[in-house]
């Protein structure tokens, strides 16, 4: 089964100097990160700008994005969602 990733990033975080311009259009190198674990909004995708090595090498702080989920994670979020109950009806009802 195919994985799907459903993620929102903030436009207004992109460190612009990254963008890449190309013959079709401008880029913008992410990587995505798919932890084991949710967080607390039960998100298990993380994004962030890519670096280069050096960048890596040198401790340069990450530049994250935004998050997301997986859709094994989006089933379990509904599987985890509580069935209502309906409560017993009165039967004084006039029909």
């Amino acid at each position: 089964m195919a994985r799907t990733i459903t993620a929102s990033i903030n436009l207004s975080k992109i460190d612009k100097s990254k963008l890449i311009k190309g013959q079709k259009g401008t880029y913008l190198n992410l990587v995505l990160f798919v932890n084991d674990e949710p967080d607390q909004f039960n998100n298990n995708v993380a994004i962030a700008q890519s670096q280069t090595k050096e960048e890596r090498d040198g401790g340069a702080k990450t530049n994250y994005l935004g998050n997301g989920k997986t859709n094994d994670m989006q089933q379990k979020e509904v599987k985890s969602e509580s069935i209502p109950v309906i409560a017993e009806q009165d039967d004084d009802l006039p029909f």
